[in-house]
């Protein structure tokens, strides 16, 4: 998970909200819900609010998740500082997350440090809160939870180690060349970035505190 600063609502939005002061997001039409759709994923630079993986922005893969459930807040359901775009894929992000509570979201920075991510493709929590949120939206504590998106993360995270220089089986431990790697990983690459790269930037950081 990588930390989500939110930027200013799309105009289509901001207009419709003018117009519906009482509307609900089940009264927008499919020209709002695709700006707000396109809004975040741009400002996520195209991954999952929550796993990291590549999203377009379009119906076929990217969703518009309320972080807190439109069940827990009906106030809030066109609130745009309240939605993130999120992957489509079963089992796992807005798929798992229905109308349970999240405990720790990615407009948190404890999302970047008390979620760590492993070399192995596995995540933990190192908080009782971490721990729920990683169940909530099965982010893959363990291969019985989410087998499919913990070997996606191990293959991809390796990939982009390897095209940085590093092989994974070894590890880095200097911590110059580690900060070099977590800066380029950070940097996009038209208005982009590469599937997971938090996720190796949360790994990398780690082996500097290790």
């Amino acid at each position: 998970m990588r930390k989500i600063d939110k930027g200013l609502e799309p105009q289509r939005l901001a207009a419709w909200k003018r117009a519906n002061p009482n509307g609900k997001y089940e009264d927008l039409s499919h020209e709002e819900r695709q700006a707000i759709r396109q809004t975040c994923t741009a400002e996520q630079y195209f991954l999952c609010g929550y796993c990291c993986d590549v999203i377009s922005g379009e119906t076929s893969d990217t969703m518009n998740e309320h972080v807190e459930a439109q069940k827990l807040a009906p106030y809030r359901t066109v609130d745009f500082t309240n939605i993130i775009a999120s992957c489509t894929a079963l089992h796992h992000c807005d798929n798992a997350h229905g109308s349970q509570h999240l405990p720790v979201t990615p407009f948190m920075p404890e999302c970047e440090s008390e979620i760590r991510f492993k070399i192995s493709g596995r995540v933990e929590g190192l908080t009782e809160r971490a721990k729920e949120t990683i169940r909530v939206l099965n982010l893959g504590d363990t291969e019985v939870s989410n087998k499919a998106l913990i070997e996606k993360r191990k293959r991809l995270c390796d990939a982009l180690l390897f095209a940085n220089g590093v092989d994974p089986a070894d590890g880095l431990d200097d911590d110059a060349l580690i900060g070099m790697v977590v800066t380029d990983l950070l940097q996009p690459k038209d208005q982009r970035l590469e599937a997971f790269a938090p996720v190796l930037v949360n790994i990398m950081r780690g082996w500097l505190t290790a």
